[in-house]
């Protein structure tokens, strides 16, 4: 690898809002001549998207801490040290000019690693509240990068910058949309679906038949759910389709006039490169719960409509629905301020602030060798 060719590690995953920006990032340094080496767990999401996207990936066995049960917990701690050592033995091989870590459990054991052998990390907090990962790791990390101005607070003001979330280019070249007579609505819940968005689509589907209104759907449900879900809308007879995975979204998102979601950072970030307004419902049981977060943030700005998990019914959600098919001047208005709040180059950014701390590390190690070379002829 030559002086300007660097390795860089993409440390983290878990669901795809975690395991884009990483790939987002990583295809800006390969574009600049660097090599890309994914770490994950094997249960993430990452075990699929990376080989997709071409990159090669090495897999840590560790498991959660928060939010699990005692026998979980006292798993993880049993496999931490194995996994640390790992890393380490990992990083030593391997020399990575710099780790770029997202949080997350697999995330932890890389970070730990990098502690132990001097090794650069610099780490992106998509969330308005951080995860536990990120806030242990932001103490000694290179910089901390920063989704929304609001998690600013949680790190030191010399390490810290509000990049924004890095994000698929796809989004960023989706145009504003004009209807073309019926509303088309896309409701995304996660790569397994969303039980509560599920059950509160399926309720609603007779009330939108029977009062006519021009919508069209396209629903994720999940594949767990998908052969059930799909014959009862069939049954419904209203117009769309039921899909257990969206392959491609940034066209799914590219062809909606409203989205129905959670509030997972990767999803409301690509609504705000998109410009598309949605209804946001966060899932209830993240971590600190960071998605309520996301979404009051995009609700705030006039971008979303935020309708609590529990009260996301039929009734809810035909009557949010229907309220915006008949004003399209507010979902325009949505739309605008969705807009309103990308952050596009927030990869580069990130890919610039990897290059720079990898140069700054080999320059330090530099002037310590010259140092330690220095003292010795001295002391000859």
């Amino acid at each position: 690898m030559s002086e300007t060719s660097r390795l860089f590690i993409m440390a983290g995953g878990g669901t795809g809002g975690h395991v884009f920006p990483m790939v987002a990032v990583a295809m800006e340094l390969e574009k600049r001549g660097h090599s890309i080496l994914f770490v994950g767990a094997r249960r993430g999401m990452e075990a699929r998207l990376v080989p997709a996207a071409g990159y090669p990936i090495e897999f840590v066995d560790i498991g959660g801490l928060k939010r699990v049960g005692v026998f979980r917990a006292i798993r993880t701690l049993g496999q931490l040290p194995r996994a640390i050592l790992r890393m380490c033995f990992l990083l030593r091989r391997r020399r990575p000019a710099a780790i770029f870590s997202l949080g997350g459990y697999a995330a932890g054991p890389v970070a730990a690693a990098a502690l132990l052998t001097g090794t650069a990390i610099v780490l992106m907090e998509p969330n308005a509240v951080p995860g536990f990962s990120n806030r242990i790791v932001g103490r000694w990390a290179a910089r901390a990068l920063l989704n929304w101005p609001e998690s600013e607070r949680y790190f030191r003001r010399e390490k810290a910058e509000v990049t924004g979330l890095p994000i698929r280019p796809e989004f960023f070249q989706i145009q504003p949309r004009t209807p073309d007579g019926a509303l088309n609505v896309v409701i995304i819940g996660g790569s397994r679906g969303s039980r509560t968005l599920n059950r509160a689509a399926a309720a609603s589907w007779p009330r939108f038949r029977r009062t006519g209104l021009p919508i069209r759907f396209l629903h994720q449900c999940g594949p767990e759910a998908y052969e059930d879900f799909s014959r009862e809308f069939a049954a419904a007879g209203v117009d769309g389709k039921v899909v257990a995975f969206i392959e491609d979204m940034p066209a799914a998102v590219a062809e909606a006039d409203l989205v129905i979601c959670r509030a997972g950072a990767g999803t409301v970030s690509e609504l705000a490169a998109a410009g598309r307004p949605a209804i946001l419902t966060p899932f209830p049981y993240a971590a600190d719960d960071h998605q309520t977060r996301n979404a009051e943030i995009f609700a705030g700005a006039g971008a979303a409509i935020l309708v609590p998990d529990r009260e996301m019914t039929g009734q809810r959600l035909f009557e949010e629905v229907s309220s915006l098919a008949r004003r399209k001047e507010a979902i325009d208005s949505m739309a605008k301020a969705a807009r309103s709040l990308a952050r596009p180059g927030a990869a580069a950014r990130a890919a610039d602030i990897l290059e720079e701390i990898a140069r700054t590390h080999i320059d330090t190690g530099r002037e310590s060798r010259k140092n330690k070379t220095e003292s010795l002829n001295n002391v000859l």
